[in-house]
């Protein structure tokens, strides 16, 4: 627990090396999963196409679940991209975390919330721009004041609610995660007793966390969707 984040200077403006290393890491894996699922297509899909088109698939149901798929079609490579990046994201630093000269280089990009607020900013600024480009700027501005005019300030509220609540969320849930296990790690190399009552604390942890960066994952997806819909859809 004795480290920080790692901190230098281009041009005298700040920024962390390490979420950038940790944001490619992701981005290679996900890339190299895509391909590899992706290599050689079939019409009987086998192997590794298999877990593809399942993550197709459940994709398109909760996007089914939130709008009319001559809507919400259009956003299905969109929300695959999101549910297989974060949760390859959530998942880098359950495994291990790197510790150079008390600076943590290795972790999940997940668990700084810098990362996922950028994360919530983007997704909520699209669901404007989609809002605009498939509505136009009349009906998008004509949403604030529905159902009434009196609603325009809490619709501004609900906006900064949603960025804040959608980054948080994911950053508080892997945050927690990975505090708790580096305390258990502490415990497990404080002695042999230690060690003994640390491991299957440890490997439960480890366990339940894998099944929390799969919810998160889903959850952000799921909520991005639902934003989304809000913004497009006539109905709403």
């Amino acid at each position: 627990m004795n480290h920080e984040a790692p901190v230098r200077y281009f041009l005298g403006m700040p920024y962390n090396p390490s979420n950038i290393l940790m944001i490619t890491v992701t981005c290679v894996i996900v890339f190299v999963i895509a391909v590899l699922c992706t290599r050689r297509l079939q019409m009987k899909p086998t192997g590794l196409q298999n877990f593809l088109e399942w993550v197709m698939d459940f994709v398109r149901g909760l996007i089914n679940s939130s709008m009319d798929w001559k809507t919400g079609g259009r956003f299905h490579l969109l929300a695959m991209t999101l549910i297989m990046y974060i949760f390859v994201a959530n998942m880098l630093g359950l495994p291990m975390a790197i510790v150079v000269d008390h600076e943590l280089w290795w972790k999940s990009p997940t668990a700084d919330p810098i990362i996922t607020m950028t994360l919530a900013v983007t997704m909520v600024a699209l669901t404007h721009y989609y809002a605009i480009k498939l509505k136009g700027v009349k009906e998008y501005g004509k949403d604030f004041f529905r159902p009434v005019g009196f609603m325009f300030p809490l619709k501004i509220v609900e906006e900064f609610s949603n960025t804040l609540t959608l980054g948080l969320r994911l950053y508080g849930n892997i945050f927690a995660g990975e505090v708790l296990l580096s305390l258990l790690v502490t415990l497990g190399t404080s002695g042999i007793l230690g060690g003994i009552f640390a491991v299957v604390p440890m490997i439960v942890w480890q366990a339940f966390s894998v099944f929390v960066g799969a919810i998160q994952a889903f959850v952000f997806t799921l909520l991005t969707l639902v934003y989304m819909a809000h913004k497009v859809s006539h109905d709403h």
